[in-house]
C-alpha cells in the first residue's frame, strides 16, 4: 500500500526559491558595496570580505537551482520527482564552503605576518562592515525560518553560512580597527579562526549530503517514533523494516506492519490506509508512505473464554457470552498455555447491554482471541472492529480442550453474530 500527502509540495519549494533569490540579490549588492568601498578607500580586508560574499552568491545560486529543479512535477522518467536535486545542490554548497575555508586559511596565514599602515580613520570601511553585519543577520534569520518550515537542507546550510557571515563581518570590523591602530597579528588570527569554522561547516555539510544520497539511516529518532505510533493502532501486532529515505527536503517511509493471520483482504487494506494517513498527518515532512501488511505468526496471543467456574484449565465454557460469571484470560505462545487471570463479570447486575460492556472490558485488556458458543450482534461487531478473532466452541467444553483444538486448527471462525443473542 502507498500513501502520498495530498498537499502540493511545490508550494513549499517555491517559498525556498523566493528566499534563496532574495538572499542572492542582497549578498550580490553587499559584495558590490564592500568591493567598491574597499578599492576606493584602500581596505584589503574589506576587499577580501567582498570576495567571500561573492562565494556566498555561488552558494545561494546552487541552493536556488536545486530548489527549482526539486519543484518540477513528477514524470515517467522521474516518477519520484527531482527532490534529490536539492540534496545535490547541498553537496555542492558544502564543497564550496570547504573551499572558501581553505582559501581563507591561506589569506589568514599571509596576513598574520603582514602589517598594513593607515593614517586616515577608515570610516567608510567600518560603515560598510556594519551594514554587512545587519544584512547578514536579516538573511540568516529568514533563511533559517523558511528552511525549517519546509525542511530544506540547502536553505539551512546557507543559513548557517549566513550566520558565519555575521561573525565574519564583525571580525572584519575589528580587523579594520586593529589595522588602523597598528595592532600586530590580530587581523591574520581572526581570519584563521573564521576559516577553521567555515571549513568545519563545509566538511559536515558535504558529508551529510553524501550520506543522504547513499540512503544512510540518519533519522533514528524518527524511526523509533514511527514504530511507537504504528504499534498503537488497533490491529497492528508489530512493526518491522522501517526505512526512511530522505529525498531533498522530504522523506519517504517504507515499513511492514504485522496483523492477525485471519484478517481478510479488504480489512488489511483498511489497516494500511489508517497507518499511512496517520503518518502523513503526524509528520509534515513525510511525503510518501509505502506499507506492506503481513500476518504475524509468532506473536503471544491473548485469549478470553467465558466460563462457568474458576477451575483453571478444567473450567467449562459458559453458554452465554455476556452472562458468564467469569472470563479466563490466557497467554498463548511459544508452545505454552499460561493463565493470566480470571476476571469476575462485574456487569451481571446490570439491566441492559451486558454483552457490550463485557466486550469493551475485553478490548481494553486487550485480547486477540475469543472462544464462545455464540455472540450477539453489537458485541460481535465491536470485537471484530478491534481485530479480535472469534471462534465457535461446543457446549460444556473445557478450557484445555478448547485450546488444544484451536492449536490444531479444528475450530471454526464465527463470521456473523447470532441475532437471537442480542440481549446478551
Amino acid at each position: 500500500m502507498e500513501g502520498t500527502r495530498p498537499i502540493d509540495k511545490r508550494e513549499q519549494l517555491e517559498k525556498g526559491q523566493r528566499i534563496a533569490l532574495l538572499s542572492t540579490l542582497l549578498i550580490f549588492a553587499l559584495a558590490l558595496l564592500k568591493a567598491f568601498v574597499g578599492y576606493t578607500f584602500n581596505s584589503p580586508l574589506l576587499i577580501a570580505d567582498a570576495w567571500h560574499s561573492g562565494a556566498d552568491i555561488l552558494i545561494n545560486l546552487s541552493s536556488l537551482i536545486g530548489l527549482k529543479l526539486a519543484s518540477k512535477k513528477k514524470s515517467n522518467r522521474f516518477p519520484y520527482g527531482l527532490y534529490r536535486a536539492e540534496t545535490i545542490a547541498c553537496l555542492l554548497i558544502g564543497a564550496l564552503i570547504a573551499f572558501i575555508g581553505l582559501d581563507m586559511f591561506k589569506d589568514g596565514w599571509h596576513k598574520l605576518f603582514l602589517m598594513d599602515s593607515q593614517s586616515v580613520f577608515p570610516a567608510f570601511p567600518i560603515g560598510a562592515s556594519i551594514v554587512s553585519c545587519a544584512v547578514a543577520s536579516f538573511i540568516a534569520i529568514k533563511q533559517r525560518a523558511i528552511g525549517k518550515a519546509i525542511g530544506s537542507q540547502a536553505l539551512l546550510a546557507t543559513a548557517k553560512e549566513a550566520f558565519f557571515d555575521i561573525f565574519t563581518s564583525l571580525f572584519v570590523l575589528v580587523g579594520i580597527v586593529c589595522v588602523y591602530a597598528q595592532v600586530p597579528y590580530v587581523e591574520g588570527a581572526i581570519i584563521l579562526l573564521i576559516a577553521a569554522l567555515i571549513l568545519k561547516l563545509g566538511i559536515e555539510t558535504t558529508w551529510k549530503s553524501i550520506m543522504i544520497l547513499m540512503d544512510a539511516d540518519m533519522d533514528t529518532d524518527l524511526r523509533l517514533s514511527i514504530e511507537e505510533k504504528l504499534n498503537r493502532i488497533n490491529g497492528v501486532k508489530g512493526v518491522t523494516g522501517v526505512k526512511i529515505r530522505r529525498s531533498g527536503p522530504f522523506k519517504i517511509v517504507n515499513c511492514i506492519i504485522k496483523t492477525i493471520p485471519s484478517l481478510i483482504l479488504y480489512k488489511s487494506h483498511e489497516l494500511a490506509d489508517i497507518a499511512e494517513n496517520m503518518l502523513l498527518t503526524e509528520y509534515e515532512n513525510i511525503e510518501s508512505v509505502f506499507i506492506h501488511v503481513e500476518p504475524e505468526k509468532e506473536i503471544v496471543e491473548i485469549a478470553a473464554i467465558p466460563v462457568q467456574d474458576k477451575n483453571g484449565l478444567e473450567s467449562r465454557v459458559h453458554q452465554h457470552f455476556g452472562r458468564a460469571p467469569y472470563f479466563i484470560i490466557l497467554n498463548l505462545g511459544n508452545g505454552r498455555i499460561d493463565i493470566d487471570s480470571c476476571l469476575g463479570n462485574e456487569f451481571l447486575d446490570k439491566r441492559g447491554h451486558i454483552g457490550l460492556n463485557v466486550a469493551k472490558l475485553l478490548i481494553g485488556y486487550p485480547i486477540h482471541l475469543l472462544f464462545v458458543l455464540s455472540i450477539g450482534e453489537i458485541s460481535f461487531h465491536l470485537l471484530k472492529n478491534h481485530y479480535v478473532d472469534i471462534f465457535k466452541v461446543d457446549k460444556e467444553m473445557k478450557v484445555k480442550d478448547i485450546i488444544t483444538l484451536y492449536k490444531a486448527n479444528k475450530l471454526d471462525l464465527i463470521t456473523k453474530p447470532d441475532l437471537s443473542k442480542q440481549q446478551f
